[in-house]
């Protein structure tokens, strides 16, 4: 039986990736369908980075175009990930090196979203992607400890500074420039939002898909700057399950919707306590707080992550659970809730700005 590419894209129109929900070819995923004979060859080009899983989308449709195309000889599906910029508030002027920036906030401290922040951060590097992570919070600044990076980032021609890297992702931190860990930031609201945006605009990112900015927790001066002068493709809230930490958590996403600012989702931390002891798991801070949040809101519940000691002692000892279990099933949904915050970014509009030329005028 003959077929030609058209019965190819048809086939794939019945079949959903299971990252995005959707069928390969209205998500664009498509490209290059070759037909020689009986022999079929194609790519399938993802907008999110999605490593891990590489392998199993491939075998997917290779499989279902074999059911789908009756006597089909060899069918050869290649797989790949390719991340775009998208758009962000208007008139903030982008940063250099940066495709898209992600803001990681909560509405209170003490919910783990320096944590949460640092392994999405290294997920995200794990699945194939570019990253990088600013701490944004300049009184409280976590990520050098947690990253397992010590000393001065240097600069090269005097005027911008080199990002630190550990673990295949480059960061940048007030904790890097001042002497000590126990050294105290006794700033004004004006000075931490200036170093705020030296330390994003002075760092040379180099050719970043995404930068995750991790955020003091509440709606203050650094979260207004980061509205007014930081390009953000997208927002995720940080929450526990308790009603106080969601009553927070509301306020800032109502804060990022006041500004313009999408929220991609929320991810629901401390969701469940597991014992160390027995392993036994159960809701101590209660349960499904942050799924209904997001019905009230709607928005996505990218997904939830147990209170579990070793989440804390490998981000502590500077070797997050990404990193130091990366088969783990902590490291797994870590995983996939980056997958998942990559596809809804995916989802946005792009932004198109490179996409036109630039108009020079010279004297000749």
């Amino acid at each position: 039986m003959s077929f030609n590419e058209t019965d190819v894209q048809t086939a794939l129109r019945n079949l959903t990736d299971p990252n995005t929900k959707k069928d390969f070819v209205s998500g664009k995923s498509v490209k290059n369908v070759k037909v020689s004979g009986s022999d079929v060859s194609l790519d399938i080009m993802l907008g999110y980075p999605a490593q891990s899983v590489w392998e199993e989308i491939r075998a997917m449709v290779a499989a279902h175009l074999k059911a789908a195309l009756p006597g089909a000889g060899t069918i050869s599906v290649n797989v790949t990930s390719k991340v775009v910029p998208h758009a962000v508030q208007r008139g903030v002027k982008l940063v250099d090196g940066v495709k898209n920036i992600i803001a990681v906030a909560s509405g209170k401290g003490g919910v783990g979203k320096s944590t949460t922040a640092v392994n999405l951060a290294l997920a995200l590097a794990a699945e194939g992607a570019r990253v990088g992570i600013l701490d944004a919070d300049i009184y409280g600044p976590s990520q050098p400890t947690m990253l397992g990076i010590s000393g001065q980032p240097k600069s090269r021609d005097g005027q911008s500074i080199e990002p630190m890297t550990n673990y295949g992702i480059q960061s940048m931190s007030i904790g890097y420039m001042i002497a000590g860990d126990d050294a105290p930031m006794i700033w004004r609201g004006p000075m931490a939002t200036q170093a705020l945006d030296q330390l994003l605009r002075q760092t040379r990112w180099d050719n970043l898909d995404y930068l995750v900015v991790d955020l003091p927790p509440g709606t203050g001066d650094i979260q207004l700057t980061l509205s007014q002068k930081v390009p953000v493709t997208g927002a995720v809230i940080v929450t526990t399950p308790q009603d106080i930490a969601l009553l927070d958590a509301r306020k800032g996403l109502k804060m990022f919707e006041k500004v313009g600012i999408k929220i991609v989702g929320i991810v629901e931390n401390m969701s469940t306590h597991i014992c160390s002891q027995c392993g036994h798991e159960e809701h101590i801070f209660g349960a499904g707080g942050g799924e209904k949040m997001c019905a009230d809101y709607g928005t996505e519940f990218l997904g939830s992550l147990p209170l579990d000691i070793k989440i804390r002692e490998q981000a502590d000892s500077g070797k997050p659970t990404v990193i130091a279990e990366p088969d783990g099933d902590i490291a797994r949904n870590y995983k996939k809730i980056a997958r998942r915050l990559a596809v809804k970014i995916a989802e946005m509009a792009q932004d198109h700005s490179a996409a036109f030329p630039k108009i020079v005028v010279q004297n000749t």
